[in-house]
């Protein structure tokens, strides 16, 4: 079964040969990126099908781990896959005119291919190589809008990308110094015996601050800001519903396999709480749309981490949920920012020339703050629930700024929905929203208002999901079959 290894090939080499197809066939060009997409998309719903229950261990060339490249498949790896290709074909970039670049078209093959390969690695060594080529994909789509202001945040971005590179390089040369293999289920047999110790301790704060680079965890994600509200609307969406969640199945992965101590899962709730105040404060404290989804997306991250930070299947289970949510909920509102975006008061009486967007606007805050029956209201309730069954003061804090958060979320969120029906004869009226813009966004928002109807359905894949995941014997047993489950 060699066909999950097609989701890392065919967009990264579809990618190096994209400029040659458009420098012939310009058309052909436009329509090869999306169209390898949809066969990538077509290869993974199959590959998950046929999975079913059962893991799979990949040793790339017939080399056995840890001399081989070793890919880890399973129904949560698969479907982070899956996430990457969809999202990147629902945001693929838009077309240049009469003058047609491939770049933009070859960044998104090659963020897709190297976010696939991430969530299917099961070698650190390969993971920090596939995280690097997601950022370069990112750095080069940032600045590829040629605004100066662009440009300044692609800098920033890179410097403190690079900064968190550097510290996951140092992390994981003391986890190879402590082990003498990267491979994840060796490191899974050897953790108990040589990661449980400050050594170990350390790698793993060097390791979370690097890859929590690009999941927007507190103190490393300065970028944010910036980044989302320079970026394209579509750029931004993928960056904020799928790229972040990438970065953040890595250190769920790390978490489980590699530290399962108490001072791992204390640092990421600290943290978590951290990002939770201090990116809905920062929202609840802007003045910019696209900012302030920006600083609200720091903080939905935050809950993740916290929900993280639990041990257990439970906890794994709730943190998909809200990340699941996210994902969906979080493109749709930066895409209706498209030409919302710029000044809150900006948007007086915008629902007078989209009132579509208006209505799904709303809809999607809703959701955001957790209101049944959206699906966030069930995310968050798993969320605190687990919380409440800790014995630990530390998880009752997190609990109590979750729902400060989300108090400050329904006060911001509502601010601007007050602005979008209140006219202001002082203010010109927002531009109607782009139909395709507002079409993605509404096909995200379908999707969510559905999800109402199949809670049950899909509370019974993310345990399936959840159960995988939290499985650590498994996930040794699958890569070695020496060993017995």
């Amino acid at each position: 079964m060699n066909g999950p290894v097609l989701l890392i090939v065919l967009p990264l080499l579809t990618a190096f040969l994209l400029p040659i197809i458009y420098r012939l066939m310009p058309l052909a060009g436009r329509l090869t990126g999306p169209l390898i997409l949809v066969v990538t998309s077509i290869i993974g719903l199959t590959q998950l099908q046929h999975l079913g229950d059962d893991t799979l261990a990949i040793a790339m060339g017939g080399f056995p781990p840890p001399l081989g490249i070793s890919l880890y498949i399973d129904r949560l790896a698969l479907a982070f896959a899956l996430a990457v290709t969809l999202g990147t074909l629902l945001l693929w970039p838009k077309a240049s005119g009469d003058n047609p670049d491939s770049r933009p078209g070859s960044l998104s093959l090659i963020l897709a291919g190297a976010g696939c390969g991430l969530a299917l690695s099961g070698d650190l060594f390969n993971v920090y190589v596939f995280y690097e080529l997601v950022a370069v994909a990112t750095y080069g789509l940032v600045a590829g809008r040629g605004t100066t202001a662009a440009c300044t945040a692609s800098v920033r971005y890179l410097i403190i990308s690079g900064f968190g590179a550097a510290m996951a390089l140092i992390g994981i040369a003391l986890i190879y110094n402590a082990t003498g293999t990267l491979n994840l289920a060796h490191l899974a047999e050897l953790a108990p015996s040589r990661l449980n110790n400050g050594q170990g301790l350390a790698a793993f704060v060097l390791l979370l601050i690097g890859f929590g680079v690009k999941a927007e965890l507190f103190p490393v994600n300065t970028w944010v800001p910036e980044v989302y509200a320079t970026a394209s609307s579509r750029l931004t969406a993928l960056l904020a519903g799928v790229v972040s969640k990438l970065a953040l199945l890595i250190v769920l992965r790390l978490l489980v396999l590699l530290f399962p101590q108490p001072e791992a899962h204390l640092l990421m709730l600290v943290l978590g709480i951290l990002g939770v105040v201090s990116g809905e404060l920062a929202a609840w404290r802007a003045r910019d749309l696209n900012r302030l989804l920006a600083y609200s997306s720091i903080g939905q991250l935050g809950i993740m981490f916290i929900a993280f930070s639990m041990p257990g299947q439970a906890a794994i289970l709730a943190g998909l949920a809200v990340a699941l949510h996210h994902l969906i909920a979080k493109p749709a509102l930066f895409l209706l920012a498209e030409r919302w975006g710029g000044s809150v008061q900006g948007l007086s009486g915008a629902a007078e020339n989209s009132p579509v967007a208006a209505v799904l606007f709303i809809l999607l805050s809703l959701s955001l703050i957790g209101v049944p029956p959206f699906p966030s209201f069930w995310a968050k309730l798993l969320v605190l629930l687990e919380l409440a069954r800790q014995a630990q003061p530390l998880y009752f804090l997190g609990a109590a700024v979750i729902l400060a958060g989300a108090a400050l979320e329904a006060n911001y969120l509502f601010r601007v929905v007050s602005r979008l029906y209140t006219p202001d004869a002082a203010q010109p009226v927002p531009e109607p929203q782009r139909l395709p813009e507002l079409a993605r966004a509404g096909m995200l928002g379908a999707v969510l208002v559905a999800s109402i109807f199949v809670i049950s359905p899909i509370n019974n894949q993310l345990e399936q999901l959840a159960d995988q995941a939290s499985d650590t014997q498994r996930y040794i047993s699958t890569v070695n079959p020496r060993v017995t489950p």
